[in-house]
């Protein structure tokens, strides 16, 4: 016949040499009730030593053996946590049930404790691996924002030409004006034309030196002034006209 009793003040003793910080005994009789303090193993980055170690995770775990212990499952409850979530309580309270289930006609309480501990700093290091790939999108985000103020127009062969064909078209009214001489307010006045054609003074002194165009004087045209008839009236009158 299985001593329940004393298998179960062997597993206390045993308990309380591995976690001498960690168990509470609440009561004996008539059965042992006890708590276990468990938080989850240290977790850090050893290529980052200027990141600050990430806070624990940490629960209570209450258990209460029943008289058949360990052939019949013992009472347990999560009184107390600390950086854990309500749908993280529950997955504790699943992983504590699925452990009494297979383990059942042995001593269990190291076994579950292990198993919860591995879980708590399981449930940290998704936590930090979260925190960090939310860091890193939002600093990837930053950094597409900054990255469209220095974007502009992609260019594609089709907007290529067509600018080309713009710059062409300005470029080639550019030279049509600059070639053009306009007459009038906004242009050259008739004077300033004459004084900036250098052709016309070319002209002049083509004309002065051209001796087929030299001026001849016939003189025998006025031998005969002193037959002329002029009297005195015509003479009053170029007086006049004179004076």
């Amino acid at each position: 016949m299985t001593d329940f009793k004393e298998e179960q003040n062997n597993e206390i003793e045993a308990l309380e040499s591995i976690y001498p910080d960690e168990i509470t005994v609440l009561s004996i009789e008539p059965h042992h009730v006890f708590t276990v303090d468990i938080k989850s193993q240290e977790i850090s980055d050893p290529y980052n030593t200027d990141e600050a170690p990430e806070p624990t995770a940490e629960c209570t775990l209450q258990f209460s053996y029943v008289e058949n212990y360990p052939e019949e499952p013992p009472v347990f409850e999560i009184t107390e946590y600390e950086n854990l979530e309500e749908d993280q309580i529950e997955t504790l309270n699943s992983l504590i049930t699925e452990n009494i289930e297979e383990s059942l006609g042995m001593v269990m309480i190291f076994t579950i404790v292990s198993a919860v501990q591995e879980k708590l700093t399981e449930i940290v290091e998704e936590s930090r691996k979260k925190r960090i790939e939310d860091a890193e999108a939002a600093k990837k985000l930053l950094e597409e924002q900054e990255m469209k103020k220095f974007e502009g127009t992609r260019v594609t062969i089709e907007t290529f030409l067509a600018w080309k064909a713009k710059f062409d078209a300005e470029m080639s009214e550019q030279k049509r004006l600059k070639n053009q001489t306009v007459v009038g307010p906004k242009g050259l006045t008739g004077k300033e034309l004459f004084f900036t054609d250098d052709t016309m003074n070319d002209s002049d002194v083509k004309f002065l030196q051209s001796e087929e165009d030299t001026v001849e004087v016939d003189e025998s045209l006025f031998q005969d002034m002193d037959d002329l008839d002029l009297d005195d009236n015509d003479l009053d009158l170029e007086d006049t006209a004179v004076d």
